[in-house]
């Protein structure tokens, strides 16, 4: 009830402002005047599944249609925008300086190679804490893991928990205990031996927000410290009791995932820590390095929005890196324009268009011969038709099995959009039709944000 009077306030003109997420974006309304998305880049605006649109993409097909302005929010903007506003599409204004005098924090890098670690933090990050703290000043500590390790191993032998439905390392939990794949959502029983050599030497491997936590708990004794991510915010209002009690401003350390980095206003955070930003370095997919800079963005952020300045300690084993470099030394506008760079030479969106055929089903071969098939008759119907295009694949998604079920997928590229467009709607037809293709599932994305 809800959500239909908000849309008859809106069609009506009651509601002179909509606010919304992603499926604002529908809304009917009286008079459009403006609008506005905020955080532009966020992946979260991309719908995918069911009915996949772009919210971001569909504000401006809108706001044309309408003849109205449309405002794109970020400090971090996507390269599909920054590559608009290079062509002229799009006006790119800057806002040069904070609301508050202080400039933003510049990302510190800490060489992570070896030196000991107590929940994945390094002594001087630990020693940088206590400064902090001692001042009277609040920690953010971000580290993008849930649980309390991202797997647990076998001293003697090796052997590591791995989900038995996805490429992937099962989380060790400790509250509640339990190894949990944050993939398929499948549990399992903490055990009390290896599996394969019968060794109780288990250890966990990595840290995750729990493990951080607990450290953090055990270095500082007096001081509250504050988890959040998805496991610690279940309960209703959970998320808001914890950020209330932290806007108090007394000392305390917050630890959290990217829950933290978006939006919150943290006036007592002076300084901020990632715990590892190499996540993000070596991905397969190309827009990985974009996704990172743009997150270990927002987190600097939320260091110095007050009355104090903010300092930013980002660890990571590649301190020489150069793009990781380049973000610290330079920012992310100079990062923006090396990657734009790299896409223009490597023929990558934005600048050119792209479509993903995914695939999927419960048997490897029938699910790959299916795959050559239709993606062989697909390059005969790009010729046939003299499409100005490449096809590529099929191969593996990144994480080939999840669920107990294969992945693979067939990538569409072209300079311009109008030749995806038949290709795409001959493959629909086929896909429909084809009897074979009713054993399987599948879909078409257009403009994929991710590969996985």
């Amino acid at each position: 009830h809800e959500r239909l009077d908000a849309w008859e306030s809106a069609a009506s003109g009651r509601a002179p402002i909509v606010i919304g997420t992603r499926s604002a974006i529908f809304t009917p309304l009286a008079r459009p005047g403006l609008i506005i998305v905020d955080e532009e880049h966020d992946g979260s605006f991309k719908q995918q599944d069911g009915l996949r649109y772009h919210a971001r993409d569909l504000a401006v097909v809108r706001a044309k249609r309408h003849g109205i302005p449309l405002l794109l929010g970020s400090a971090t903007p996507s390269l599909e925008s920054l590559h608009r506003a290079r062509t002229g599409d799009y006006a790119h204004l800057r806002l040069t300086r904070r609301a508050t005098r202080h400039a933003p924090a510049r990302l510190e890098l800490v060489d992570l190679k070896g030196r000991p670690r107590r929940g994945g933090l390094i002594p001087p990050v630990i020693d940088a804490i206590k400064t902090t703290l001692d001042a009277g000043h609040q920690v953010l500590v971000f580290i993008n893991r849930r649980g309390f390790a991202p797997t647990l191993a076998c001293h003697a032998c090796g052997w590591m928990a791995d989900c038995d439905h996805c490429d992937a390392r099962m989380t060790w939990h400790r509250q509640p205990p339990m190894l949990a794949c944050h993939h398929c959502d499948r549990r399992r029983v903490i055990p009390d031996a290896c599996p394969d050599c019968g060794s109780a030497d288990l250890r966990p491997l990595g840290s995750g927000t729990e493990r951080t936590e607990e450290s953090l708990a055990e270095a500082f004794p007096e001081t509250p410290v504050h988890r959040i991510d998805r496991d610690s915010t279940r309960a209703k209002d959970a998320l808001e009791k914890m950020l209330s009690e932290v806007r108090r401003g007394e000392p305390a350390v917050l630890v959290g995932t990217q829950m933290l980095a978006k939006g919150h206003h943290l006036p007592h955070v002076t300084l901020v820590v990632v715990v590892n930003a190499d996540a993000g370095l070596y991905a397969s997919d190309f827009r990985a390095l974009e996704h990172s800079a743009q997150l270990l963005e927002q987190v600097a952020g939320r260091a110095g929005r007050a009355a104090h300045p903010g300092r930013v300690l980002v660890q990571t084993m590649h301190p020489d890196d150069p793009s990781l470099r380049l973000l610290a030394e330079r920012g992310y506008d100079a990062l923006a324009e090396s990657l734009l760079e790299e896409r223009r030479i490597a023929a990558l969106p934005p600048m050119r268009f792209m479509a993903l055929v995914r695939l999927e089903g419960p048997r490897e071969d029938a699910l790959t011969a299916l795959a050559r098939e239709i993606a062989g008759e697909l390059r005969e119907q790009v010729r046939s038709l003299a499409l100005d295009l490449d096809c590529l694949g099929p191969v593996p998604a990144p994480m080939e099995r999840r669920q107990n079920r294969y992945h693979l997928q067939i990538a569409l590229m072209a300079e311009r959009r109008s030749q995806l467009h038949p290709a795409l709607e001959w493959l629909a037809h086929r896909l429909e039709a084809w009897p074979e293709a009713r054993r399987i599932r599948w879909s078409i994305d257009v403009d994929p944000q991710t590969l996985s």
